[in-house]
C-alpha cells in the first residue's frame, strides 16, 4: 500500500477522508443509525440489533468513538453509547462544505 501523503492536503480534506473511512463500513452506519434512535445503548443491545458478535460490535464502536461521533459513559459495569452531537455537527459541516 502506498503512502497517503496527507501533508499535501488541507486539514479539512484529511478530516473528511478520515471520517469517510469510518462511515465506509455498513456495520458502522447501522450502529450509528441504531444509537441515534436511543437515549443510550449498551454494546450488547447494539450487537443484537445489528446481528454482529459483541466483540466485533465493540471494535466498531471504538472506531466510531475515536472518530468523535460517539460518546460513552459507564453506569455501574455497563457502558452506554450516545451520539456526540458536536462530532456529528462537525461531520455534517465537512460534507456540506465539500459538496457546495
Amino acid at each position: 500500500m502506498g503512502v497517503s501523503k496527507k501533508h499535501i492536503h488541507s486539514k479539512s480534506i484529511n478530516q473528511l477522508a478520515d471520517l469517510a473511512k469510518v462511515l465506509s463500513h455498513p456495520a458502522r452506519i447501522s450502529i450509528l443509525n441504531y444509537i441515534g434512535d436511543c437515549d443510550g445503548c449498551l454494546c450488547k443491545n447494539i450487537s443484537e440489533k445489528i446481528g454482529l458478535a459483541q466483540p466485533t460490535t465493540s471494535q466498531h464502536l471504538q472506531i466510531i468513538k475515536k472518530a468523535g461521533l460517539l460518546k460513552s459513559h459507564f453506569d455501574g459495569k455497563s457502558q452506554y453509547y450516545t451520539i456526540d452531537k458536536e462530532g456529528l455537527s462537525s461531520l455534517k459541516t465537512l460534507f456540506q462544505d465539500f459538496f457546495e
